[in-house]
């Protein structure tokens, strides 16, 4: 099985995914992946992602190399690539910025490809995330989430996973940076503050350039004085890198709404959920 696209999971298969991941935290001294090798494809400037895959493998016995994306981008037909690793792997972790690229290696590979990020989505991160806030929330999908900020893969896959999870899901900016591909529980918005009473989690990511205008921060940067419009005990959740004062201030950051940098500690179990689960290797 490949991971390639949130809305390629159903509802089911979600939940499986968190339920491995809450079974790998209490038992995390399993060797799982003890025999198993992975090849992965990551960028020198990517930190969190490569952190939390390389570590996960090798918490749970397995071995990886990693090469950079650019190897991807050889004339070699990348069924030719692929065949060859086969010999060798027994998964593929990929960060690139063409998802067609992706999506062409899985079309060929007999081993489990999972996408890391490209310019279109980031599948493992918006799940990790989703996973932490249904640790802190148990009603986690009866919550109101609103992305902050342009169209581009954050935005995206939380679109995606607000379609399969059925989630209540508002995205706010400017007009014309609307996603395409809606559903029934996407709704878009250009004025921020109305929205945000009724928001218990509210998302953001990094500004595209040409979004750093001070016209643009000015309106729809996340500060603590909109998040007090917000419904009790929500939750900030600026996707890495982010940037303070530009897509959220400086006084958020350091304020109770964010939900801190450990909540991220999830990825490690989420990434080795979602490669467990792609190998079909369950906990008894």
């Amino acid at each position: 099985m490949h991971l390639l696209n949130v809305d390629e999971l159903s509802s089911i298969q979600i939940e499986e995914i968190f339920d491995l991941t809450r079974r790998l935290r209490e038992h995390n001294s399993q060797r799982l992946l003890q025999g198993k090798n992975f090849i992965l494809f990551f960028p020198e400037s990517s930190l969190r992602t490569r952190i939390t895959f390389e570590k996960g493998i090798k918490d749970l016995g397995g071995e990886c190399i990693v090469f950079s994306p650019e190897t991807l981008d050889r004339r070699e037909a990348l069924v030719d690539t692929i065949k060859y690793i086969e010999n060798w792997a027994d998964g593929i972790v990929v960060r690139h910025s063409d998802f067609a690229k992706i999506k062409e290696m899985a079309k060929h590979s007999t081993i489990p490809i999972v996408n890391a990020m490209t310019s279109v989505n980031h599948p493992c991160e918006i799940l990790a995330d989703l996973y932490s806030i249904s640790e802190a929330r148990s009603n986690y999908r009866d919550l109101v989430y609103t992305f902050v900020g342009p169209a581009g893969n954050i935005s995206r896959s939380w679109t995606d996973v607000a379609k399969v999870m059925n989630l209540n899901f508002n995205h706010v900016s400017s007009a014309g940076n609307e996603i395409t591909e809606q559903s029934h529980n996407y709704r878009f918005h250009t004025e921020l503050e109305e929205v945000l009473k009724y928001s218990d989690v509210v998302l953001t990511d990094s500004l595209p350039n040409p979004f750093r205008t001070d016209e643009y921060i000015r309106k729809y940067q996340i500060t603590l004085e909109r998040m007090m419009l917000t419904k009790r005990n929500s939750m900030l959740n600026p996707c890495p890198p982010f940037f303070r004062n530009e897509e959220v201030s400086e006084d958020v950051i350091c304020s109770d709404y964010f939900v801190g940098h450990s909540f991220k500690k999830n990825l490690v179990h989420v990434h080795q959920a979602i490669l467990l689960y792609c190998l079909s290797n369950y906990i008894s």
